[in-house]
């Protein structure tokens, strides 16, 4: 970034802004990364890079999701799928569209959020993005999970998981590992789901996915709870709380008010 104002390159200095939010935002840092967003997005319309602006626009988005405003977010999705579509950039469309789901999903939209896992799945297959198709058959299995069909959803993220291994995407195998825990909890099946847990656990350690190693903290704890290993499942949960307080994760309070509970 110093070396890219110090030529005046505004193209390197937007994509040095931007892969900064990148960054930040995996280590958690929503906040932070807003702003390095909002700066590289700010030269990409002063210098008229589209692609850029679209990428930017969603990075936004992700991050607002990340920080519970999903109304938010979509507006944000919905201006970098337009511009996908403009410039012909059919990945990047398949992952706004992927995004778009998450979004309606988490405001309780899960029907909604199955036609744009499809219609994300349907692209990513159509331009070989395996990645992208590993994403969006996690994402389906997250949206049948929700309508109560744990059997359905555990197909999905087995074949995630297979993807996510045969390519080496560490954070997409971690993330289908606690999928198919939170699935076999959801099944009563608390102990092959503490299983899940733990792998996923290993995963997101030593890629240093932080959201990522709090979410199976957490749903360990709850598991094991339900085992009746009480004080293990309370001191899982607090390193847990501590993660997502640091990211300012919206699940924060869910987990506070789990500890109170389970303290009384």
């Amino acid at each position: 970034l110093t070396i890219a104002r110090e030529l005046r390159d505004r193209r390197g200095e937007c994509n040095s802004l931007g892969n900064l939010g990148n960054a930040y935002a995996i280590l958690g840092e929503s906040r932070k990364a807003i702003e390095y967003y909002e700066q590289a997005l700010t030269i990409a319309l002063k210098i008229e890079d589209k692609r850029s602006k679209g990428g930017w626009l969603g990075n936004l988005g992700i991050a607002y999701k990340n920080l519970g405003e999903s109304r938010k977010a979509i507006e944000y999705y919905e201006q970098a799928l337009v511009i996908a579509r403009e410039i012909g950039d059919k990945r990047n469309e398949g992952g706004w569209l992927c995004n778009l789901g998450v979004a309606y999903a988490a405001l309780g939209e899960s029907r909604k959020a199955i036609e744009y896992y499809e219609q994300a799945l349907t692209i990513a297959r159509e331009i070989g993005d395996r990645m992208g198709e590993g994403s969006e058959l996690g994402c389906l299995g997250l949206a049948y999970a929700v309508l109560g069909e744990a059997r359905k959803a555990i197909e999905y993220y087995e074949q995630h998981f297979a993807i996510a291994r045969e390519i080496g995407d560490r954070r997409g195998e971690g993330n289908s590992l606690g999928n198919l825990g939170n699935a076999y909890a959801d099944l009563g099946e608390p102990r092959q789901a503490i299983q899940f847990y733990e792998q996923q656990l290993v995963i997101t350690r030593e890629i240093g996915d932080r959201r990522g190693e709090a979410n199976a903290l957490f749903n360990s704890s709850l598991a094991l709870f339900d085992l009746g290993n009480h004080i293990e499942a309370i001191e899982k949960a607090e390193i847990a709380l501590q993660i997502y307080e640091q990211i300012e994760s919206p699940f924060a309070d869910r987990v506070k008010k789990k500890i109170a509970e389970w303290r009384k």
